[in-house]
């Protein structure tokens, strides 16, 4: 399977179909605030060997692309998720999730899209069809868990065109709109991930931190297919939109959490908080439980207190390469009408710094999507 390389300064004027010789895009030039989202002309990138080319109808907008674009991923910021390093931190990192971000480069982890060229080696069999990029590419194959991911490691979805290995293309026939269908890959696939690698089983007791949110928001919905009891923490003023979702008892972030969720309480927590928090969601697990995380967007440092650990037999179980089944199950969702999408917001792809100031603002239910010229 080919890495796709990246579509900025490449020579090829025009693809297989086509199409015009530049698209618009949203270059990130280098870490820093949004002065480093450009938005500007660049070239079409063309299908090589195994890959296609998709017409990107919507992208969404994820917590990965701010961080990214942040530096956050670097062990040198402590700070909370979307905390711009401050100047006294000197030059900003440059560090992703993998390697060193490969600025300038295209961010934009989530796609729906279009096939509308193939490289060699692929055929027509995807051409015109509407479909979802799995963003987190597992290229030593899944016994590994090194990955490389669309709009961190190499170009993504914030522009009209995007190239892809064809394996990473999966086709959904669902009544949703394109908008809609954007909401999904990286929120759900991570909270697909985590309740797949922790095992939710049906009856278990599941705490959801960060309820509002497009990976909270989606844990909640699939946590419900799954039959398990649900409790979610939120704010206040979502609480009833949160307990509509599916939740069994929602809890008011910032409340005595430690009478309200008592201790040896759940089987299972998933939570991409983290924080000040932290310590309180340990001793809230039962004997044997575990705890699932994909984040920290309160913050990466925590206090934690070994004897939660050994004593209570506690798993910890760290996600980021999704599973083998994950991407393909959401697709099955889709299709039979089990997952609903919740998109809050859509922008131009132009305006894509209000769309992360906003997203950043956390007011919102779900998932905000970029729309780019012709999506």
């Amino acid at each position: 399977m080919p890495v796709p390389g990246p579509g900025i300064g490449k020579t090829d004027r025009f693809d297989t179909t086509g199409c015009m010789a530049v698209m618009q895009a949203v270059v990130t030039t280098g870490n820093g605030g949004f002065e480093k989202l450009v938005y500007r002309e660049v070239p079409v990138p063309v299908a090589g060997p195994g890959e296609v080319l998709v017409q990107v109808l919507a992208a969404g907008v994820n917590n990965t692309d701010v961080n990214t674009r942040l530096g956050w991923y670097s062990a040198e910021v402590s700070a909370d998720a979307g905390v711009v390093p401050g100047p006294e931190t000197g030059d900003r990192p440059t560090k992703g999730w993998n390697a060193a971000t490969p600025f300038p480069f295209i961010q934009g982890t989530d796609c729906c899209g279009q096939v509308v060229a193939a490289g060699d080696a692929v055929g027509s069999h995807l051409i015109g069809r509407r479909a979802l990029i799995r963003a987190c590419m597992r290229l030593q194959g899944f016994a590994s868990h090194e990955s490389v991911w669309m709009g961190s490691d190499f170009d993504g979805a914030f522009a009209q065109y995007v190239k892809v290995p064809a394996s990473e293309v999966f086709p959904v026939n669902c009544a949703w709109t394109d908008n809609e269908l954007a909401t999904i890959p990286c929120s759900y696939a991570t909270a697909e991930n985590m309740l797949h690698r922790a095992d939710l089983k049906a009856g278990e007791d599941v705490l959801i931190t960060g309820a509002s949110g497009g990976v909270g928001s989606a844990a909640i919905q699939l946590a419900q297919r799954r039959g398990a009891h649900i409790t979610a923490i939120t704010s206040a003023d979502k609480i009833e939109a949160i307990r509509q979702l599916g939740c069994d008892r929602v809890l008011e972030r910032g409340s005595d959490l430690r009478t309200a969720l008592g201790d040896n309480t759940f089987d299972l927590v998933v939570d991409n908080v983290a924080g000040d928090g932290f310590g309180r969601l340990i001793k809230s697990l039962k004997r044997g439980g575990r705890y699932v995380s994909s984040g920290a967007i309160g913050g990466p440092m925590v206090e934690f207190d070994m004897r939660d650990f050994y004593l209570k037999d506690i798993t910890l179980i760290g996600c980021t390469a999704w599973d083998e089944p994950v991407f393909s199950n959401l697709i099955g969702y889709i299709e039979q009408g089990q997952i609903r999408p919740l998109l809050a917001k859509a922008f131009a792809l132009k305006d894509i710094a209000l769309a992360q100031q906003e997203f950043m603002e956390k007011r919102h239910i779900g998932n905000f999507v970029l729309v780019p010229p012709g999506g």
